[in-house]
């Protein structure tokens, strides 16, 4: 007797489970029960489970019979021609869905040649069974899993052209590539996708070698030719937007320039830029502090009084500036109402991001890597026919991952450009890497990929092969334009006065126990005494008690509350330390300072 359960509820008990199993699975292919029922039948506890709920994830394979599948040719063909669709399929039981539990039961061949009498289901594709990004790496099937998937993260992260109305758009954080390609290395998804509508990339010529060590860990060097002639040029969009809401009271923003008499003024220099209406002039060049929408607002607490005595000097400044580091070219600025009626300003800041050193690129095999090194032309290596490559990929990079498909693909990529076609890279399903190396061979270089390359600076052949072809190189979003971030002095938090945190606040740099010993390591280890000085203070201490001691500053003398009339000595210690020694004493605990060495 096994116990039955309709997601997850007891309803029942059948003798023979392997019958009532089959019977289900039966009815639901003649369409007696519904398409999206599942169900297990666990031989270790003796219990049928039946799963209608929604939520669950549910995939089409196709039915096998004795080791031979349901869907046949003809019905392929009449699926073609439209005779027959997809619905008709699960009707007739030729296809069914299946859900993680349903699963445990089954066994699904990949392909047609993998089905032996045990296999209960057959893929539909091959390419089912990763997803839709990972689908687009090309030769797929010959890379470790873990770069697989890297490749599909990174792929996610590219700057390409997102969508063809971006000029009425107001996105957030925006890149957009300026020449976007599409690959000639490509797989069944992209055309699924029409990805030659919203490319991401480019195609690059890459020789693998290194150049005097700029390209080792990840490193890549770039010719800067390519660049000057527009290589993964993108730019970058951000709004800035303002509104005049609405305070209890009847008070409201104001969107204008603001007064000389308004609580928080600005410099006349930051508001250059801002025309009477409060909004700044497309076109206008603006840097970091530029004032870009100019607004006021009521005070932020009134008084009984203050609320029937509104003067213009009781208006604060509000006004949206450009933060630390930023800078651009006002693109676009819309005027309009939000959901309450109320003004909105949204001014789209433009700025164009030619690729320098820092910038992150990728393959779409997980090799990712930042530029190390901008090359002038001459100096590039090239090869004989004098073909110079745009892009130095380390050899170190392959051999440990296994990304063999980062291979095959500078072979296809060769073959597709020298044969003026497309090459297909579809996983499991790809051109033969045998035929492409022959056709290689057809075009008169050598079916390895490798070919002989001269040093740009000297003329030099180098004494050996070097791997040489093209390949679809993705520029990320990690610019360092982005990311580049330092400072001095600057603000400072209230509670432990050390430097605020992060670029957003002009935040300080963290320095931590590894990056002191490297600069002991340098022999700098004098600047450890800056590095570690951000929030040093001289605090009153108490020689007879240790405590800390008061300061009055009325009478200009330091006393101790406990002891009197002791002796108090002037410390130097860390802000933070001071903040420690009162968090102890509120928990009653007496931290002694001990004083000697007074001179």
């Amino acid at each position: 007797m096994a116990d039955i359960f309709l997601d997850y509820k007891f309803i029942g008990t059948v003798k023979d489970p392997r019958e009532f199993v089959g019977n289900v699975i039966g009815e639901r292919r003649q369409g007696k029960l519904a398409a999206d029922l599942n169900i297990l039948y666990d031989e270790d506890v003796d219990a049928i489970y039946l799963e209608t709920a929604k939520g669950r994830s549910v995939r089409p394979l196709i039915v096998v019979k004795n080791g031979k599948p349901l869907l046949t040719d003809e019905h392929i063909r009449q699926l073609d021609v439209g005779q027959i669709q997809w619905a008709d399929l699960l009707k007739q039981g030729l296809v069914e869905f299946l859900d993680s539990a349903e699963e445990e039961m089954a066994l699904v061949a990949l392909e047609e040649g993998d089905l032996s009498p045990e296999h209960t289901h057959m893929e539909i594709s091959s390419l089912d069974i990763i997803g839709v990004t990972t689908a687009l790496v090309p030769f797929g099937n010959f890379n470790q899993g873990v770069r697989l998937t890297q490749g599909s993260k990174n792929q996610k992260q590219a700057v390409g052209f997102y969508a063809s109305n971006y000029f009425m758009r107001m996105d957030m954080d925006v890149n957009l590539l300026h020449y976007a390609q599409k690959p000639v290395v490509t797989t069944l998804m992209y055309d699924v996708l029409e990805y030659d509508k919203h490319p991401s990339g480019m195609n690059v010529t890459v020789a693998i070698m290194s150049y005097k060590g700029y390209n080792m860990e990840d490193a890549i060097v770039v010719n800067g030719g390519s660049i000057d002639r527009g290589l993964a040029r993108s730019t970058y969009y951000r709004p800035v937007e303002a509104e005049e809401l609405r305070y209890s009271g009847g008070l409201m923003d104001e969107i204008t320039i603001p007064d000389k008499d308004v609580r928080g003024y600005r410099s006349e220099h930051d508001y250059r830029l801002i025309e009477p209406d409060g909004l700044i002039s497309v076109e206008s060049r603006v840097a970091e502090g530029d004032v870009v929408i100019g607004k006021t607002s009521p005070p932020r607490f009134l008084s009984g009084t203050d609320e029937y005595n509104l003067a213009t000097n009781y208006r604060r400044e509000s006004s949206m500036s450009l933060k630390h580091g930023e800078r651009g070219v006002v693109d676009f600025v819309m005027l309009t109402e939000n959901e309450e009626g109320n003004k909105l300003v949204q001014v789209r800041l433009r700025d164009n991001r030619i690729p320098e050193i820092g910038d992150k690129f990728t393959s779409r095999h997980g090799q990712k890597g930042v530029i190390a090194l901008i090359v002038s032309e001459p100096d590039m290596p090239f090869t004989a026919s004098g073909i110079v490559p745009d892009l130095l990929f380390s050899p170190h990079g392959v051999p440990s991952r296994m990304t063999v498909s980062h291979l095959i693909e500078l072979v296809g990529g060769k073959v597709g450009a020298l044969g003026g076609r497309y090459i297909d890279g579809t996983m499991f399903n790809s051109e033969p890497e045998r035929d492409m190396r022959e056709e290689l061979r057809t075009y008169g270089f050598r079916e390895n990929g490798a070919e002989t390359m001269y040093n740009g600076q000297t003329g030099e052949e180098f004494h050996v092969q070097i791997f040489v072809g093209n390949m679809y190189y993705l520029r990320l979003k990690h610019m360092v334009a982005n990311k580049v971030h330092s400072r001095a002095r600057g603000p400072i938090q209230l509670l432990t006065r050390q430097p605020t945190e992060g670029k957003a606040k002009e935040g300080g740099l963290r320095l931590g126990e590894m990056e002191k010993d490297t600069f002991v390591a340098h022999g700098a280890s004098l600047l450890l005494k800056e590095r570690f000085d951000s929030d040093k203070t001289i605090i009153p201490v108490c020689e007879n008690c240790g405590l800390v001691a008061v300061y009055d500053a009325r009478r200009n003398i330091a006393h101790c509350p406990v002891c009197q009339d002791s002796e108090v000595s002037q410390i130097e210690m860390s802000y933070a330390f001071k903040l420690l020694l009162d968090e102890l004493k509120s928990l009653t605990v007496y931290p002694r300072l001990k004083l000697k060495g007074k001179y």
